[in-house]
């Protein structure tokens, strides 16, 4: 048996010689027909999964929430509670209203953002350089691992008193308090996720001549992106952990200075302000790193 090319290009011929010179035979080989390709349901499409349906998660999302809101009303009215102790959503409300009218509720949430993406983004720049370093390096692992485990286990109240007194009370030593709580998440995860990066994809981003930042870039980065997402998220987190604890202490705006001042003055309204206001822009925050990871991933994926 043996194959030749049609002249009409519609498949090959299969020439078949009999057993001993005998006659032979021709027949064409059909090309067989690739099977068709299923399109990727579309969003809100039948075939799409129930709970994946973005109405769904809006509503699913929004549950809870609705829950604890009628659960705070119903227990603030109860009589159980005073208002001192237990204030209700609608005091909450007026609460925010009276400082959104003295110009201050603005002011504080703008000066709280500000602080956090700054000191957020140096943070996870330095997490991710040192991450890179003692992922990728066994030099820069034996030089920084130790030092920077250790200071990773001081509490952050334990920085509040040595920044004041090396930058006063000022906005450098808000911004470092919480440049060092971003920094390690970031720098956890992304060492850890480097010392487990695939040897045969280095390899082969090797092969077609990449090397230093760009094999970093191109190859290793992409391949660790969902630990660095999370890293950036836990980093976001922590940003605002560090930001209160910056704020309580020495602060004369901001959404810390708020609670401090809050429950000085026994405005337990305004405490439950401010505590709702970091609920919603740490969740804000945190959308942003989510659409992040959309574009890293049509970027890189």
């Amino acid at each position: 048996m043996s194959y030749q090319n049609a002249p009409d290009g519609d498949g090959p011929l299969i020439v078949v010689g009999g057993p001993r010179g005998g006659g032979t035979s021709v027949a064409r080989e059909t090309p067989r027909e690739a099977p068709p390709r299923e399109a990727a349901p579309r969003e809100g499409s039948p075939r799409t999964p129930f709970l994946s349906r973005r109405s769904v998660r809006v509503v699913g999302g929004a549950l809870i929430p609705v829950v604890l809101l009628l659960v705070w009303q119903l227990a603030s009215t109860s009589g159980a509670f005073s208002s001192s102790q237990l204030p209700t959503p609608a005091m909450v409300v007026q609460a925010g209203v009276d400082l959104a009218q003295r110009g201050l509720l603005g002011l504080y949430i703008a000066i709280s953002t500000q602080r956090v993406l700054i000191g957020f983004a140096f943070g996870a720049a330095l997490g991710l350089l040192f991450g890179a370093i003692v992922g990728l390096s066994r030099l820069g692992d034996v030089l920084f691992s130790p030092t920077l485990g250790a200071i990773r286990a001081v509490p952050s109240l334990a920085w509040v008193p040595l920044l004041i007194l090396w930058f006063r009370i000022g906005e450098d030593s808000k911004i470092i308090l919480i440049a060092i709580g971003a920094f390690f998440p970031v720098y956890t995860t992304v060492a850890a996720a480097l010392r487990h990066v695939d040897r045969q994809l280095v390899e082969a981003g090797r092969a077609f001549g990449l090397g230093g930042v760009r094999l970093f870039t191109t190859v290793q980065l992409p391949s660790v992106l969902p630990s660095v997402v999370s890293g950036l998220r836990l980093a976001l987190a922590q940003a605002w952990l560090f930001l209160v604890a910056a704020e309580l202490i020495a602060s004369s705006m901001g959404l810390g200075f708020l609670l401090s001042d809050s429950q000085n003055n026994g405005r337990t309204d305004r405490l439950f302000l401010a505590i709702i206001l970091l609920a919603i822009l740490g969740k804000l925050t945190d959308s942003l790193v989510g659409l992040f990871e959309r574009w890293a991933n049509r970027r890189w994926a």
